[in-house]
């Protein structure tokens, strides 16, 4: 079964047609999605669909090139929605410093409240992050590194098991930092329609050299539609695609692909 760990089936873009390509998830072999809150405005949205279809779970947060309405107001709604059943995880919270629409300074003091916040509420995180690779690595270690407050509260992870801490959302950085959060830090890495881009050279790169067991499958949807889909508006439907790009860079068969990368997002977001 294929789990989809970032979509965004509340946008405007599914308005026509959501609720048939919602049902015809299943019939394709897509289980569970997680929906993920990007905006203020989303959060009832996310929250109205988690709580409408049994397979789609809510992640609440705001990201980074909207957290100028990280008010008191939207603060209490993401505490009173991070206590419903549904909700699995915060985000997409993180840094973009590719628009810039808020303040770098502004970005990284509610990157670091909204991670307080999935400590309080004992939920991993959903990261973000665009073109700031150094300001990002600094906060994730700060916040789950050696003696952080991660660690002060759930003390360090045993030798060969990976925390329920996060996931870096369509990873986009080097192989190198890709070591750092997945050996060091215990973060998964979110793989989508990128790795099936020609350009994609990269990601293709720490795809082969991460293991699976540290790898998610995702979707972005409504954007990063895979080849041969590219600049359409992507779904769920087309994750096959990514999974058998994922299956031929690491030369096994798709079937364990989606397996490992179920257990995966089962075990991070608490899944039954």
């Amino acid at each position: 079964m294929i789990i989809d760990t970032h979509a965004h089936y509340h946008a405007g873009q599914f308005d026509t047609d959501r609720e048939a390509l919602l049902a015809s998830l299943k019939p394709a072999g897509i289980g569970e999605v997680i929906d993920i809150a990007a905006e203020a405005d989303s959060l009832d949205r996310v929250m109205e669909l988690a709580r409408k279809y049994p397979f789609i779970y809510a992640a609440v947060g705001l990201h980074p090139d909207e957290v100028g309405d990280l008010d008191e107001e939207t603060m209490a709604k993401i505490r009173e929605y991070l206590t419903d059943g549904k909700t699995v995880a915060v985000g997409e919270i993180g840094l973009d410093y590719y628009w810039n629409k808020e303040s770098r300074d502004l970005q990284i003091a509610c990157f670091k409240k909204q991670i307080a916040l999935a400590l309080e509420y004992d939920k991993p995180v959903v990261i973000h992050s665009r073109e700031a690779a150094a300001d990002t690595l600094e906060v994730v270690s700060g916040m789950y590194g050696a003696g952080s407050p991660w660690e002060r509260k759930y003390g360090r992870t045993p030798a060969g098991e990976i925390p329920r801490k996060g996931v870096m959302h369509c990873y986009s950085y080097s192989p190198e930092q890709a070591r750092i959060y997945t050996e060091k830090l215990g973060f998964f890495l979110g793989i989508g329609g990128v790795v099936t881009f020609k350009n994609g050279k990269k990601l293709k790169e720490v795809v082969r050299e991460t293991p699976l067991d540290y790898l998610l499958l995702e979707t972005d949807s409504p954007y990063l539609a895979p080849v041969p889909f590219r600049g359409k508006r992507n779904s769920s439907l087309y994750l096959p695609y990514v999974v058998r790009e994922i299956a031929e860079i690491k030369s096994i068969a798709p079937e364990e692909v989606e397996r490992v990368t179920e257990r995966n997002a089962r075990y991070l977001f608490g899944l039954e």
